[in-house]
């Protein structure tokens, strides 16, 4: 494994070997520092070189699970797979039910107003989440490394050719994997590959993929996108680092006007927000029982902290026992190399 190497300033520059940056950590020529669960050193002098190899990043889009490598052609730096942003769709339309709730009832409302996004080429929520979540990923990783180009398995949905502008969102892939091409493009550059193109990369390079495709292994969807990278930037095989990082999206609950089921009393309870004095939803902290955990909500007697897992630890945590350490995006945790 390849440690993440920034500058002064923050700019990513090309990783290291593990035991060049713990000589800098010694001698005092960097410091070392955590993002989102990857190690990483930051120069305090200027670097002796500045030179930039071509590091690609393969996308294998998934339904359920994604799998994203970071690759040059010397070395393969990070293997990550993610769980993908499902969960807006339907939190979209429970919010449209319950509102539309609130206005049968005797209740002061707003009066319903025209749909200002009627006829407006536009992308759906949940669609857009889906997307932007592989943006925010591809961001963080250009943070840790000068990333040159991004290689994305091309999906394809067929639409029927009829006249009807309706038509044009008829399949939300196509809709929403438009707005990612371009957004990408805006940053780096953009190649595809359609999905029989990534098989014969991967049969050529001798590499099986594990039928169990929601396992957190490298052969489920990593060595797609392993091979995704490969073909951008070129390398040796088999893959020189197969180990596997998971990421998956935080839910955030920001706040809910009305509680689906009534309350007793006709009272409302704190329900949702992402502060509570001075800390903030999802960050690392540190306790002195748990250890490393994350803020995860906000009660009457303390907050409630939750493992990196997502599993809840406690309700009732004093903030006088946690070391805030830094904001998490989202949760992380360490996969296997080999099939389950």
């Amino acid at each position: 494994m390849f440690v993440p190497v920034v500058d002064k300033n923050q700019h990513p520059l090309m990783p290291t070997k593990p035991s060049r940056a713990r000589r800098w950590i010694e001698s005092g020529k960097a410091t070392p520092f955590w993002d989102n669960g990857i190690f990483c050193v930051r120069l305090n002098v200027d670097p002796s070189d500045t030179e930039f190899q071509e590091i690609a990043v393969g996308v294998d889009p998934g339904s359920k699970k994604e799998g994203f490598t970071v690759k040059s052609e010397s070395h393969t730096y990070l293997n990550v797979q993610a769980d993908a942003h499902n969960q807006v769709g339907k939190k979209v339309e429970k919010r449209r039910e319950l509102r539309r709730g609130r206005r049968s009832r005797k209740c002061p409302n707003r009066k319903n107003r025209t749909n200002r996004l009627a006829n407006r080429e536009r992308i759906p929520a949940g669609t857009r989440a889906r997307w932007e979540w592989k943006l925010r990923i591809l961001e963080w990783f250009s943070k840790l490394y000068p990333i040159t180009h991004v290689c994305v398995e091309d999906i394809r949905a067929e639409t029927k050719q009829y006249q009807k502008k309706w038509n044009q969102s008829f399949s939300p892939l196509e809709v929403g994997k438009q707005w990612f091409y371009t957004e990408v493009q805006k940053r780096w550059e953009l190649l595809t590959l359609q999905g029989w193109e990534t098989q014969a990369i991967r049969d050529s390079l001798g590499l099986k993929k594990s039928s169990k495709k929601l396992s957190e292994a490298f052969e489920a969807h990593c060595v797609d996108s392993w091979c995704l990278a490969y073909h951008t930037v070129g390398g040796a095989s088999p893959p020189d680092y197969i180990d596997l990082m998971c990421v998956s999206p935080i839910p955030i609950i920001r706040r809910e006007l009305h509680r689906q089921n009534p309350q007793k009393g006709g009272k409302r309870p704190r329900y949702g927000g992402t502060t509570f004095k001075g800390l903030v939803k999802n960050t690392l902290v540190k306790h002195v029982k748990h250890g490393l955990t994350r803020i995860g909500g906000f009660g009457k007697q303390g907050i409630s902290l939750y493992s990196l897992e997502g599993k809840r630890l406690c309700q009732n945590a004093k903030i006088a026992d946690c070391k805030v350490l830094t904001r998490l995006n989202f949760n992380y945790r360490s996969g296997v190399s080999s099939p389950a």
